[in-house]
């Protein structure tokens, strides 16, 4: 791990118009070489405002930003040399082949990158010779992984990386990301799928409404004290079945089935409902969303505490 972060903000602000709420507001973040981090909230929380911000693409209106210790905006052209970008918002010309793209940036890069290209496109199946308006949604991404890989770069910056791919294409691409961190590279990833993440992420940001609420390891993240549990009976029932039972809420039931809300142990739950006949349980963790909320919704009355340090950002 290097002393400086790859990618430092601080108290980095942007509001797009005067007296608008801010769509990142006093963002304090630090991002390791080395690692592969998951910036991760719902739709319109602030993640693309802060890449294109890292970027260049837009300015901050207070605050600041700097990657491989270099400010964001003085140093622009020197850090996207040595970063693989790719937008959440994929416009590529749409007259051109996949190759011909591939062609332009390797020259604009000033290398000779076709055995990458190769590899790469043949590990994503990704067919180089078909017009990019031809291309599926999920093969434009699989393009854009493309160019962001094929130098090689020090810093991979992806917004919404895998949004369109099957779940195949999702397992190579997870795998690049491993061997990106194996290489000693960095990746910076932002993604509203906690499960994405999950699978490859060392640590994790959340954002929501343009704000910091928490950076966390992933282990931790997903470490909730709740679960959503579905009992499953030979004939209806009612939610009282469960009513006054330790760590059970949110009780509802649908025909045959009781889905409750369950934290801590199985075992008063189980005992209540062994009053009848169960066909079966089914356990599911939270979704993301029901985690923020779980987490960061201070209007709950009652919430989970998971293991968490909070790094609010103020």
């Amino acid at each position: 791990m290097t002393t400086v972060p790859i990618i430092q903000t601080q108290a980095l602000t942007k509001r797009y118009g005067k007296g608008a709420p801010p769509a990142l507001d006093n963002l304090t973040l630090a991002v390791n070489q080395g690692e592969i981090f998951g910036y991760l909230g719902p739709n319109g929380a602030g993640k693309s405002t802060t890449i294109r911000i890292l970027m260049d693409l837009i300015r901050s209106t207070s605050g600041s930003a700097t990657v491989f210790g270099l400010d964001a905006q003085a140093a622009a052209l020197d850090i996207r040399q040595r970063v693989g970008f790719m937008p959440g918002d994929m416009s590529l010309w749409s007259g051109y082949t996949g190759r011909e793209l591939v062609s332009y940036f390797s020259k604009l890069r000033g290398g000779d990158y076709s055995a990458r290209v190769r590899d790469l496109s043949n590990r994503l199946d990704l067919d180089l010779s078909k017009r990019v308006r031809e291309y599926s949604t999920g093969n434009k991404r699989k393009l854009g992984l493309v160019l962001a890989l094929m130098h090689e770069p020090e810093l991979l910056i992806l917004d919404e990386p895998t949004s369109g791919l099957d779940p195949l294409v999702q397992q190579t691409f997870n795998e690049l990301m491993r061997e990106q961190r194996a290489a000693g590279r960095t990746v910076f990833l932002s993604s509203h799928v906690l499960s994405e993440v999950q699978a490859i992420c060392d640590r994790v940001a959340i954002l929501r409404g343009g704000q910091l609420k928490a950076v966390e390891t992933v282990e931790k993240l997903t470490h909730t004290d709740f679960r959503w549990v579905t009992v499953t009976f030979n004939a209806p029932v009612s939610p009282s079945l469960v009513a006054g039972v330790s760590g059970v809420d949110d009780a509802t039931v649908n025909g045959n089935a009781l889905r409750v809300r369950l934290s801590g142990d199985f075992d008063p739950l189980l005992r209540a409902a062994s009053a009848s006949y169960i066909v079966n349980i089914h356990v599911a963790e939270p979704t993301l969303e029901e985690i923020f909320l779980a987490y960061y919704d201070n209007s709950a009355d009652r919430k989970p505490q998971p293991a968490l340090n909070h790094n609010h950002a103020h």
